[in-house]
């Protein structure tokens, strides 16, 4: 069992990285050089967007990650 938790903790700090990675990022002039970034099509349908999902997905993967460190750093396994 334990082995099994330690694979699929592996299999979920690999996607959790790639998904990271494919996040755009939102520091900087990003916004003030796009200019109208309120009226711009992405603020509007921000709830439908790829950032959306991949910002819920980056959720539930961090705390199946830490909920799966937990598990496997508890002496009852």
């Amino acid at each position: 069992m334990k082995t099994a938790l330690i694979i699929i903790f592996l299999v979920i700090s690999v996607i959790l990285a790639v998904i990271v990675m494919m996040q755009e990022g939102k520091g900087g002039l990003s916004g003030a050089i796009s200019g109208g970034g309120a009226d711009s099509y992405w603020s509007k349908n921000k709830g439908k967007s790829k950032e959306s999902v991949l910002k819920k997905v980056t959720v539930v993967l961090g705390v199946l990650y830490f909920a799966l460190a937990l598990v496997l750093s508890s002496k009852f396994i």
